[in-house]
């Protein structure tokens, strides 16, 4: 009778319902290494959250890295603007008005005989200190508004969808011409408070569509049959599976508030001299941008740079935590 022709198949087969795998030892040792099963998943894999995984992709966007750069840098030298700076931006001399470049004045002179280069880099710390701390009193105050409204809906949520319909209704502009031309103080914080006041609106909108969403979700349902009240709820349940939008937002929202601080400066209305700042230096040098125009130059060019930074962090935030882009 001829020999049966040897089959690698039947080697791993069972011997029937319930029968013994026969392995050959480079097999078992093959699947003794891997962990979790022959295709290397299983339960030592450990998956990821939402917040990891973003971050594992913003750390491969080339957008992300850029703009976290150049943030960086503002960030630096508006705490520390002496590093690279270590002229005084108020000190002017008439006699070099409109100048060119020169040693050690790299931009040139203003139509005051004021550094370009010292005022562009002492202007940052103003831009941002407005846009880090508006943001911060949007996405607080929105936050807590429009997630309490989308929670416990009701006369609260029909209250605020009216009250935030009536800002919407407020033009930014008009309102700051006429709500901070009353006020003399010239710090940042009447320009914070106009910007958080008209801001809030929309950081409430999307926080109460993103609540209302998640409470939905059936770990919330269960979570409640389990007993769980409506603060542990709130706050362990809701909140963290609801924050990504505004997180978004806030963080595109912030380069406009610092526009919108330049232009309530340049319109002047925002702060004033002998207060540093690009919408007061794009304002003075205006007039002259025939006879020097490195004057409007440098400092709409850091304000166009730093609006872009954080549009285009904001945009790679988005792409990380939206789950239907993947």
């Amino acid at each position: 009778m001829p020999e049966e022709p040897y089959e690698p198949e039947r080697a791993i087969a069972g011997t029937g319902m319930g029968g013994t795998m026969d392995l050959g030892a480079s097999e078992a040792a093959t699947l003794e290494k891997t962990p979790g099963g022959p295709d290397g998943t299983g339960p030592q894999d450990k998956p990821r959250s939402l917040w990891s995984d973003a971050w594992h992709d913003l750390r491969r966007n080339p957008v992300f890295l850029v703009s976290g750069l150049v943030i960086l840098f503002l960030v630096v030298i508006s705490v520390r603007p002496s590093l690279i700076a270590s002229g005084n931006p108020l000190h002017c001399d008439l006699a070099k008005a409109q100048e060119g470049s020169q040693a050690g004045h790299p931009f040139g002179f203003n139509g005051q005989g004021c550094d370009v280069y010292t005022r562009t880099v002492h202007g940052a710390r103003t831009s941002v200190l407005v846009g880090v701390l508006s943001t911060l009193g949007v996405a607080v105050l929105g936050s807590v508004l429009g997630g309490l409204a989308g929670f416990f809906g009701g006369v609260w949520d029909a209250i605020l969808s009216r009250l935030t319909d009536i800002f919407f209704a407020i033009p930014v502009v008009l309102g700051g011409l006429v709500l901070l031309s009353v006020i003399t103080s010239n710090t940042v914080w009447p320009v914070i408070g106009f910007i958080v006041l008209l801001g809030w609106p929309q950081i409430s909108r999307i926080a109460r569509g993103s609540v209302i969403t998640a409470k939905q979700n059936d770990y919330v349902q269960a979570a409640r049959a389990l007993g769980a009240n409506s603060s542990r709820l709130l706050l362990r349940h809701i909140t963290p599976n609801a924050v990504a939008p505004v997180i978004v937002v806030a963080t595109i929202a912030l380069g406009t508030y610092i526009s919108l601080e330049a232009t309530l400066s340049f319109l002047g209305v925002g702060l004033r001299p002998p207060s540093v700042s690009w919408g007061i230096d794009i304002s003075a040098a205006a007039p002259y941008v025939r006879n020097a125009p490195h004057a409007l130059l440098w400092p709409s060019g850091a304000l166009a740079i730093t609006v872009l930074a954080f549009i285009m962090l904001g945009d790679a935030v988005r792409d990380a935590l939206d789950p239907k882009l993947r």
